[in-house]
């Protein structure tokens, strides 16, 4: 564990050498995404006495606590195949039944197993009372949704191209997503809750963050606190590419600073190894809570000063002090992304500029800028040149530009595109950028976005 964060701080600290953001040269991005590959290897890590979590059997975490006539589940993977073989793993542990399971949320990953997980009689099942808001706030545009997130995951893949998911392995079981859920059977009201399960002390602390329904668990005699998703080794994921309804940022830096109070001696993440020690848990947790803090009140500070979201996703950067921190590293969350967020979460689309509260259309953007540059002939020559210095952003913006121009060369648009995209994620170590590059590529190439580029 401590090469491994050995091996993240030097090449975070060269990364941020070298760009700022998360692109940085190819073979390192590569050796990155593969040191940090080591924090979800299958496996059970024994974190205290009676508590067992099953790292890498899926996407997010699964933890068993051993109780006296039995044992508590907390969250349950994505579906019961991949929650079948966590649960003959821990079996090797215990093998009193299931009292209950706790979802520490409701995203899919944490709550689709848990038929694997019952016997002969239904444990009792832990939700928040608002447990599922989320689920219907974009539910009509579930379509594009689905599409955005087959390419943040990278779902699409082949071995060759992925790597991993951020926080998660990439070649997971999903095709029986969901089909293992059980919905709770009891309410932890919004004041939380401290009861006894299997012998067990255990107290439900609602913490909104990734989720609006999110808890944490506390274990008071053990000293173990299950964080869920508003905790794991890399920096959060304050907005997913896949497309998601504003995450509150401050109530996910609060939610954090909560946890950090009650001193864990260890910490168990919904994704990601758990941390062990106390000095080690408080560090990591105060250290997330004050991270998240500095990007909100950067951008609202830049928000206030009159800067809009392109400008602050290129000014706000995590302060120096955490640039040595493995669990602060952009594999899966982005600060710039973060930043947008937090944006259009408190202010919505428009960025105060009257320029663009009437912008031009595409096509006619387009055919201006085509005159700038002396003509379409013109244009082309300045993307192929872009390319070919590797400058792939331009390369990317003026083939989106040529695409719409009556006499442009629309495929050489799109190979330009395809080419500049995969030279993107060659240079990217945040996973979400890298796989969405390389799956908006492939797309491309196969046909499937021949006509409309998004």
């Amino acid at each position: 564990m401590k090469t491994l964060i050995a091996t993240l701080c030097l090449f975070a600290t060269t990364a941020s050498v070298a760009n700022g953001q998360t692109q940085v040269d190819p073979e390192i991005a590569l050796r990155m995404l593969n040191a940090q590959q080591q924090q979800f290897e299958r496996g059970i890590v024994q974190v205290a006495d009676n508590v067992f979590t099953a790292v890498g059997f899926h996407g997010a975490n699964t933890s068993m606590i051993v109780g006296t006539d039995g044992v508590i589940i907390v969250d349950t993977l994505k579906g019961p195949a991949s929650a079948a073989v966590a649960y003959q793993a821990f079996r090797q542990y215990s093998d009193k039944p299931v009292k209950a399971i706790i979802y520490t949320h409701s995203h899919g990953d944490h709550i689709g197993g848990a038929s694997a997980f019952v016997g002969d009689q239904m444990p009792d099942i832990y939700g928040t009372e608002n447990f599922g808001s989320a689920e219907g706030v974009t539910k009509a545009a579930g379509p594009i949704k689905q599409k955005r997130n087959v390419r943040q995951f990278g779902r699409n893949l082949s071995p060759m191209e992925s790597t991993n998911r951020g926080v998660a392995p990439s070649g997971t079981i999903d095709d029986d997503g969901g089909n293992g859920f059980l919905p709770p059977t009891i309410t932890v009201p919004n004041t939380g809750l401290k009861t006894t399960i299997a012998g067990v002390e255990i107290e439900f602390h609602l913490g909104p963050g990734e989720t609006d329904d999110a808890m944490f668990i506390w274990l008071p005699k053990q000293k173990v606190l299950f964080s869920g998703d508003n905790f794991y080794s890399s920096f959060p994921n304050l907005y997913a590419i896949r497309g998601t309804a504003y995450r509150d940022v401050l109530s996910w830096s609060e939610s954090v600073a909560k946890m950090a109070e009650f001193q864990p001696q260890s910490l168990v993440p919904g994704h990601t190894l758990p941390i062990q020690g106390q000095s080690a848990s408080v560090t990591a947790l105060t250290d997330y809570s004050e991270a998240i803090r500095s990007v909100y009140d950067q951008t609202v500070r830049g928000i206030n000063q009159g800067k809009g979201p392109d400008q602050l996703a290129h000014e706000v950067k995590l302060p120096k002090r955490f640039k040595d921190k493995p669990y602060l590293i952009e594999f899966y969350g982005s600060v710039p992304h973060a930043v947008r967020a937090i944006y259009s979460g408190l202010l919505g689309w428009y960025d105060g500029n009257p320029t663009t509260l009437s912008p031009m259309e595409p096509k006619l953007k387009a055919q201006k800028i085509a005159e700038l540059a002396g003509g379409t002939q013109e244009l082309t020559e300045r993307m192929n040149a872009a390319l070919d210095q590797q400058d792939f952003q331009w390369a990317l913006e003026l083939s989106d530009h040529l695409k719409w121009l009556d006499d442009g060369d629309r495929k050489l648009a799109r190979n330009v595109k395809i080419q500049s995209l995969r030279g993107l994620a060659a240079r990217e170590y945040n996973a979400p950028n890298r796989n969405y590059y390389l799956s908006y590529a492939n797309e491309l190439e196969s046909g499937e976005l021949s006509e409309l580029w998004f």
